[in-house]
């Protein structure tokens, strides 16, 4: 059984970027994605250093903080924030701009190579990367720079590389047991492609707090991911 374990958010906060890599070094986390907008961009590129195994990616967002870009009017409140949340699915009429989201999610994944550094792949924040109206776009940009993408569409477009072969959301909220993994196990051990559960360990700080409804969860996951042992014929990749 071949496993990824990717811890969202890296950037968030420090005490998410101080949770994800310790989570790593101490327990099972192999990969992260980074949101490049936040105030703790900068800490998490610092960290990468640090931690040369752990593999990076974008997390891109439209729906947390600020955008990177100046002109975006349609992902914007008029506080300047995304203005989409969690809750983008519902929406009848989404109203934004397919240039304005590629030329912001274009600016995120630029700010890894500014700084001479290339990403090992893509995800989304609230997987919007998956949202139809959105594939267009990641499908462009996924071609353009060469990198696989997190999976969980319905229909996979065509000519993208996929992170893995399959992606489960169950270690999250109420799911964040240890019973998961033996769970996750038991469903995929016989398995042959590449499995990858998407987890969202940090400590917590205020910042957290500001920026997610997600939060005790987090230090409960951590605690997990830095414990748990896997059986012997699963290879964390």
């Amino acid at each position: 059984m071949k496993l990824i374990v990717n811890a969202d958010d890296f950037g968030l906060s420090r005490g998410v970027n101080y949770g994800i890599v310790d989570a790593h070094e101490l327990g099972i986390v192999t990969s992260t994605t980074m949101l490049t907008n936040m105030p703790a961009t900068n800490h998490a590129f610092q960290l990468m250093e640090k931690y040369p195994k752990l593999k990076v990616g974008v997390h891109l967002t439209l729906s947390c903080g600020a955008p990177i870009t100046t002109d975006c009017p349609t992902l914007i409140n008029p506080q300047g924030e995304f203005r989409l949340t969690s809750q983008y699915p519902l929406l009848k009429e989404h109203g934004l701009s397919e240039e304005e989201v590629e030329a912001e999610w274009e600016a995120q994944i630029q700010q890894f190579y500014k700084r001479g550094m290339t990403p090992s792949h893509l995800d989304s924040h609230h997987h919007i990367h998956t949202w139809e109206p959105i594939i267009p776009v990641i499908k462009r940009l996924a071609q353009k720079y060469d990198l696989p993408v997190r999976t969980g569409f319905r229909n996979p477009p065509n000519g993208v590389r996929l992170w893995s072969d399959v992606i489960d959301a169950g270690f999250y909220g109420e799911g964040v047991k240890e019973k998961y993994f033996i769970e996750l196990y038991e469903k995929f051990k016989a398995y042959d492609g590449t499995i990858e559960i998407m987890c969202h360990p940090a400590y917590i700080d205020e910042v957290l707090r500001q920026h997610s409804s997600y939060v005790e969860g987090r230090l409960k996951e951590f605690e997990i991911l830095t414990r748990i042992k896997l059986a012997e014929d699963v290879t964390l990749i």
